[in-house]
């Protein structure tokens, strides 16, 4: 077996392991390097395995860089997941070695990890969670699955007025305005429109954007929707809060759901929450199960391995100060702070 940097004549090939590996997701696949190194700069390192001229595994890794810092190769930033992909467990740890040299050779830290934790592997309890939900072969079928209440929270928007529509980079402006408020009410930088358009320009006829408008027009919620194999994955949505009473985003959610049922696809990841937390209850309400996340630091040394935990007070001491800063001033600053924040 052999382990390399993956180039871009590997594309089709990398891709294709990807789809067809039970753990993989739409951020392992090579768009998300692209967009990155388009939006942030950040170079990757994507090992690839191969024995007998097959992909036997993948390991896509991004040098994370913040300032004054030295860099750390993450798996994967901006995102919920990423990880080895292998065909056993002697090959994962083969790409974990060679993650690891390459992290010497470039003066990194060390290599992080988003995993999912799933069988609990971790000592330490894991702070974040992804809401997954297994879907029906149709929308029918799961809008009967709710209970009365909920259908009647997924039917009560467009009967007043509210309407959804899914697209392409054309819908891509009036989310990112959405978007851009609503992460400087939740005390967040927000990414540059440069991500986003990177992102969606990357994963193409995969991924779709959603966008609620109110009666007389106004884009109250929107979202993006990334489709890979059996699995649709919602990376970022958001809702203006002066419309929550008319509940945009149980419209925009049934509109991502329904359209996943409709075409094939089995499971629907909401996306990372905090167990307990609003989003986290939003989330449950749709069925949707906990499947816990782990971020595990490897050192350099190829010894030290601990699990970190995002986010603590400080995080949201400096959430509180970004609220009280002029929009126009955040939405300028943001992109340059998310540069050095690989959430």
């Amino acid at each position: 077996m052999r382990i390399r940097v993956a180039r871009e004549s590997d594309r089709e090939a990398w891709d294709s392991y990807v789809l067809a590996h039970p753990e993989g997701v739409a951020y392992h696949r090579f768009a998300w390097q692209d967009a990155v190194r388009r939006a942030y700069g950040f170079p990757a390192h994507y090992l690839l395995a191969e024995a007998e001229g097959q992909v036997r595994g993948v390991l896509p890794l991004i040098a994370f860089k913040q300032p004054f810092r030295s860099p750390r190769l993450v798996s994967l930033p901006y995102c919920d997941l990423g990880g080895v992909l292998a065909d056993g467990r002697e090959t994962a740890s083969a790409l974990v070695d060679a993650a690891l040299r390459i992290a010497e050779q470039i003066g990194a830290d060390g290599v992080e990890i988003r995993m999912t934790d799933e069988q609990g592997r971790m000592e330490t309890p894991a702070a974040k969670v992804r809401m997954v939900l297994e879907l029906p072969d149709s929308a029918e079928r799961l809008l009967a699955g709710f209970k009365a209440k909920l259908r009647s929270q997924v039917k009560k928007p467009a009967r007043d007025g509210l309407r959804a529509e899914l697209g392409g980079v054309g819908l891509l402006a009036p989310f990112y305005r959405v978007f851009a408020e609503n992460m400087r009410a939740l005390g967040s930088p927000v990414h540059s429109r440069g991500w986003l358009d990177a992102v969606v320009a990357g994963y193409g006829a995969q991924c779709r954007v959603g966008l609620v408008t109110t009666a007389d027009g106004t884009v109250a919620a929107g979202g993006i929707m990334l489709l890979h194999g059996r699995t649709v994955s919602i990376p970022w949505a958001s809702t203006l809060r002066r419309y929550n009473s008319l509940n945009p985003n149980m419209l925009l959610y049934w509109t991502f759901l329904a359209y996943a049922a409709d075409h094939g696809f089995r499971c629907f990841d909401f996306g990372r929450s905090t167990p307990d937390s609003g989003t986290f209850r939003f989330k449950r309400q749709w069925g949707a199960r906990p499947v816990p996340i782990a971020r595990v630091h490897y050192g350099v040394d190829g010894k030290s391995v601990r699990q970190t935990t995002p986010g603590g007070t400080a995080r949201g001491v400096a959430g509180a100060l970004w609220q009280k800063i002029p929009r126009p001033v955040c939405n300028r600053l943001g992109p340059v702070l998310r540069r050095c924040i690989s959430l």
